[in-house]
C-alpha cells in the first residue's frame, strides 16, 4: 500500500470519527434552541498537513444529523469528494488557519442578534467569573467580543473577522446572523460557545 493510500485511508477513518462526534455536538446545540430549523454549522479539524475539516452538510436539521452527515473539506472549505458543505465551510476553514483552533461552532443565537444590533462596535465584558472560561486566570480582565457586518461573500466576511480578531476572545458575533466560537477541539468551543452566549445573555438582560 502507498503512502497516498495511507493518507486517504487515515482521512476516511478521521473523516467517520469526526461526524459521530460533530452528530453529538449538533443535537447538543440544537437542544439548547440555538440551531434552528437547519441554521448553524460546526467543523472539526481532521488534519492538519494536508489540512482538511469535517464540516456539517448542507441543509439538514442540526438536531438529527447522523455520522454520515458531514463533508471532507480543504484548506480554503472546498470540498475534497463528495457532499456539500456548509455555505459557511470557507469562514471556518479561515478561523482555522488564522487561530490554530481544531474546532469551530456557528450557532444563531437570540442574544448574540440582539446584542449586535446594541452594540455594532463591539460588546465588553469586565470584572465576570464566567471570564475565566474563556481562558483567563482571573474575573479581574475586560474582553471585547468583536461585531461584524454581515455579508454573503464568504470571502469579504472571513477579511472582517479576520481584522476584528480580538486577544483572550475566541468568538466573534456577525451582526444581524449569529456567532462564531472557536476552541482547540469540539468540546472547548462548545464550552467557549456555552461561556459566551451567558456573557451574552447577560448583557441583553442588563
Amino acid at each position: 500500500m502507498d503512502s497516498g493510500t495511507d493518507v486517504d485511508s487515515g482521512l476516511d477513518s478521521g473523516l467517520a470519527e469526526a461526524g459521530a462526534v460533530l452528530a453529538a455536538e449538533a443535537a447538543r446545540f440544537a437542544s439548547f434552541g440555538w440551531m434552528r430549523g437547519t441554521s448553524g454549522n460546526l467543523s472539526v479539524v481532521v488534519s492538519r498537513d494536508p489540512v482538511r475539516l469535517a464540516v456539517t452538510a448542507s441543509g439538514l436539521d442540526k438536531g438529527e444529523l447522523t455520522a454520515a452527515d458531514v463533508v471532507l473539506t480543504d484548506a480554503e472549505g472546498s470540498a475534497v469528494g463528495a457532499g456539500r458543505p456548509s455555505a459557511e465551510a470557507a469562514l471556518h476553514a479561515r478561523v482555522v488557519r488564522l487561530t490554530g483552533a481544531g474546532a469551530v461552532v456557528h450557532v444563531h443565537t437570540v442574544a448574540s442578534v440582539a446584542m449586535g444590533r446594541r452594540r455594532p462596535e463591539g460588546i465588553e465584558f469586565r470584572d465576570l467569573e464566567m471570564l475565566k472560561g474563556l481562558g483567563h486566570k482571573t474575573h479581574e480582565v475586560a474582553v471585547v467580543l468583536p461585531v461584524i457586518e454581515n455579508s454573503q461573500d464568504m470571502a469579504e466576511l472571513a477579511d472582517r473577522l479576520e481584522a476584528a480578531l480580538r486577544p483572550g476572545m475566541p468568538a466573534v458575533v456577525v451582526a444581524g446572523h449569529g456567532l462564531y466560537v472557536w476552541g482547540d477541539d469540539p468540546r472547548q468551543a462548545r464550552h467557549h460557545a456555552e461561556v459566551v452566549e451567558w456573557l451574552l445573555e447577560l448583557a441583553l438582560a442588563g
